[in-house]
């Protein structure tokens, strides 16, 4: 074990997984000579040669269509969109294509889309969303959100390892400001399996990403309430059952996301709650989220729209009055 920060556990995994298995290669915009827009593939290039670490032009559809192809012939490319605000442009080949053609043909799609995600750096509304939930939508994806260097690196090689199609979202305020203890050795993080963050039996609050970060200094902040929190890590599949047995415990849910409001995945996960263990509850369920809003440049402004711990702190008082 050695303390390694999140973008480190990334960069560890995805090069302990190209050692690991011939078949895997990198292609992305500047991820070769210039190591990626943030560093995490620095180095890649010199030890495995341009034809696994892949200098791609500025076309989001050919990263993804042409990593589809290769995936089809048997090969697992890992994809790298410099901010995840960009998959858009890529949006058929990965919904149309790539997540139907499992269903479609049976053949194994095993590609991976890194996608650097989330605010916090005033790089205002074209590379800051979140758009997990966009993605969680569709049939044939699967949708990885980890919070922690540890899970960072196993979740990592898990998705490359996956026959389906994964997005993999790694929020960007947490790539130097995050630390912690991880294996050295090479490890898999199951996909579908959430993480009790912290032990508690009054509220429930349910996050990911950076977001968990921001639930635990809220927490901290209220010291004379017991409050459990869940690292989902993934949201499609996302872990339910771990969900809805600490709901059981607590009678108390808030779920928290740095996404805007309508149509995010925090609407999906209350009315699961809501449909299957209304009895248990002692309070409506809660949400903590961004407003409906482009996300803004101006610090002042990116501030109030990305949740703070203040405004976690304030519904977990309101919750705790029921």
């Amino acid at each position: 074990m050695a303390e390694k920060t999140y973008l480190q556990a990334i960069s560890e995994g995805l090069r302990q997984q190209m050692r690991h298995d011939k078949r895997v290669f990198l292609i992305g915009e500047d991820i070769g000579v210039y190591g990626g827009a943030f560093k995490v593939t620095l180095g890649f290039q010199e030890e495995f040669g341009p034809w696994r670490v892949i200098d791609a032009p500025l076309s989001e559809t050919a990263i993804v269509g042409g990593s589809t192809g290769a995936a089809i012939m048997g090969l697992r490319p890992v994809a790298e969109m410099q901010f995840s605000d960009f998959i858009s442009c890529a949006y058929d080949h990965l919904v149309t294509i790539a997540a139907k053609q499992r269903w479609r043909a049976g053949t194994a799609i095993p590609i991976v889309v890194r996608l650097p995600s989330g605010g916090g750096f005033s790089g205002g509304p074209f590379h800051s969303q979140n758009p997990e939930s966009t993605f969680a939508h569709i049939p044939g994806l699967k949708v990885v959100c980890p919070a922690t260097p540890e899970d960072a690196k196993g979740l990592i090689i898990a998705a490359i390892e996956d026959p389906n199609p994964v997005l993999f979202f790694e929020h960007k305020h947490l790539y130097r400001r995050i630390k912690g203890e991880v294996p050295d050795e090479r490890y898999v993080t199951p996909i579908g399996e959430a993480r009790i963050h912290q032990e508690g039996d009054e509220i429930t609050v349910i996050t990911w990403g950076a977001m968990v970060h921001t639930a635990a200094e809220a927490a901290a902040e209220l010291p004379d309430l017991s409050i459990e929190i869940i690292d989902l890590r993934t949201i499609l599949p996302w872990d339910k059952e771990a969900v809805l047995a600490s709901v059981r415990k607590t009678s108390k849910a808030l779920v928290l996301h740095e996404d805007t409001r309508t149509g995010g995945f925090g609407g999906e996960i209350a009315a699961t709650i809501a449909e299957e263990v209304f009895e248990h509850l002692d309070a409506p369920v809660r949400r903590v989220t961004a407003p409906d809003s482009p996300v803004p440049f101006a610090p002042v402004l990116e501030k109030a729209f990305i949740p703070q711990v203040a405004d976690v702190v304030a519904a977990l008082r309101s919750l705790s009055e029921y």
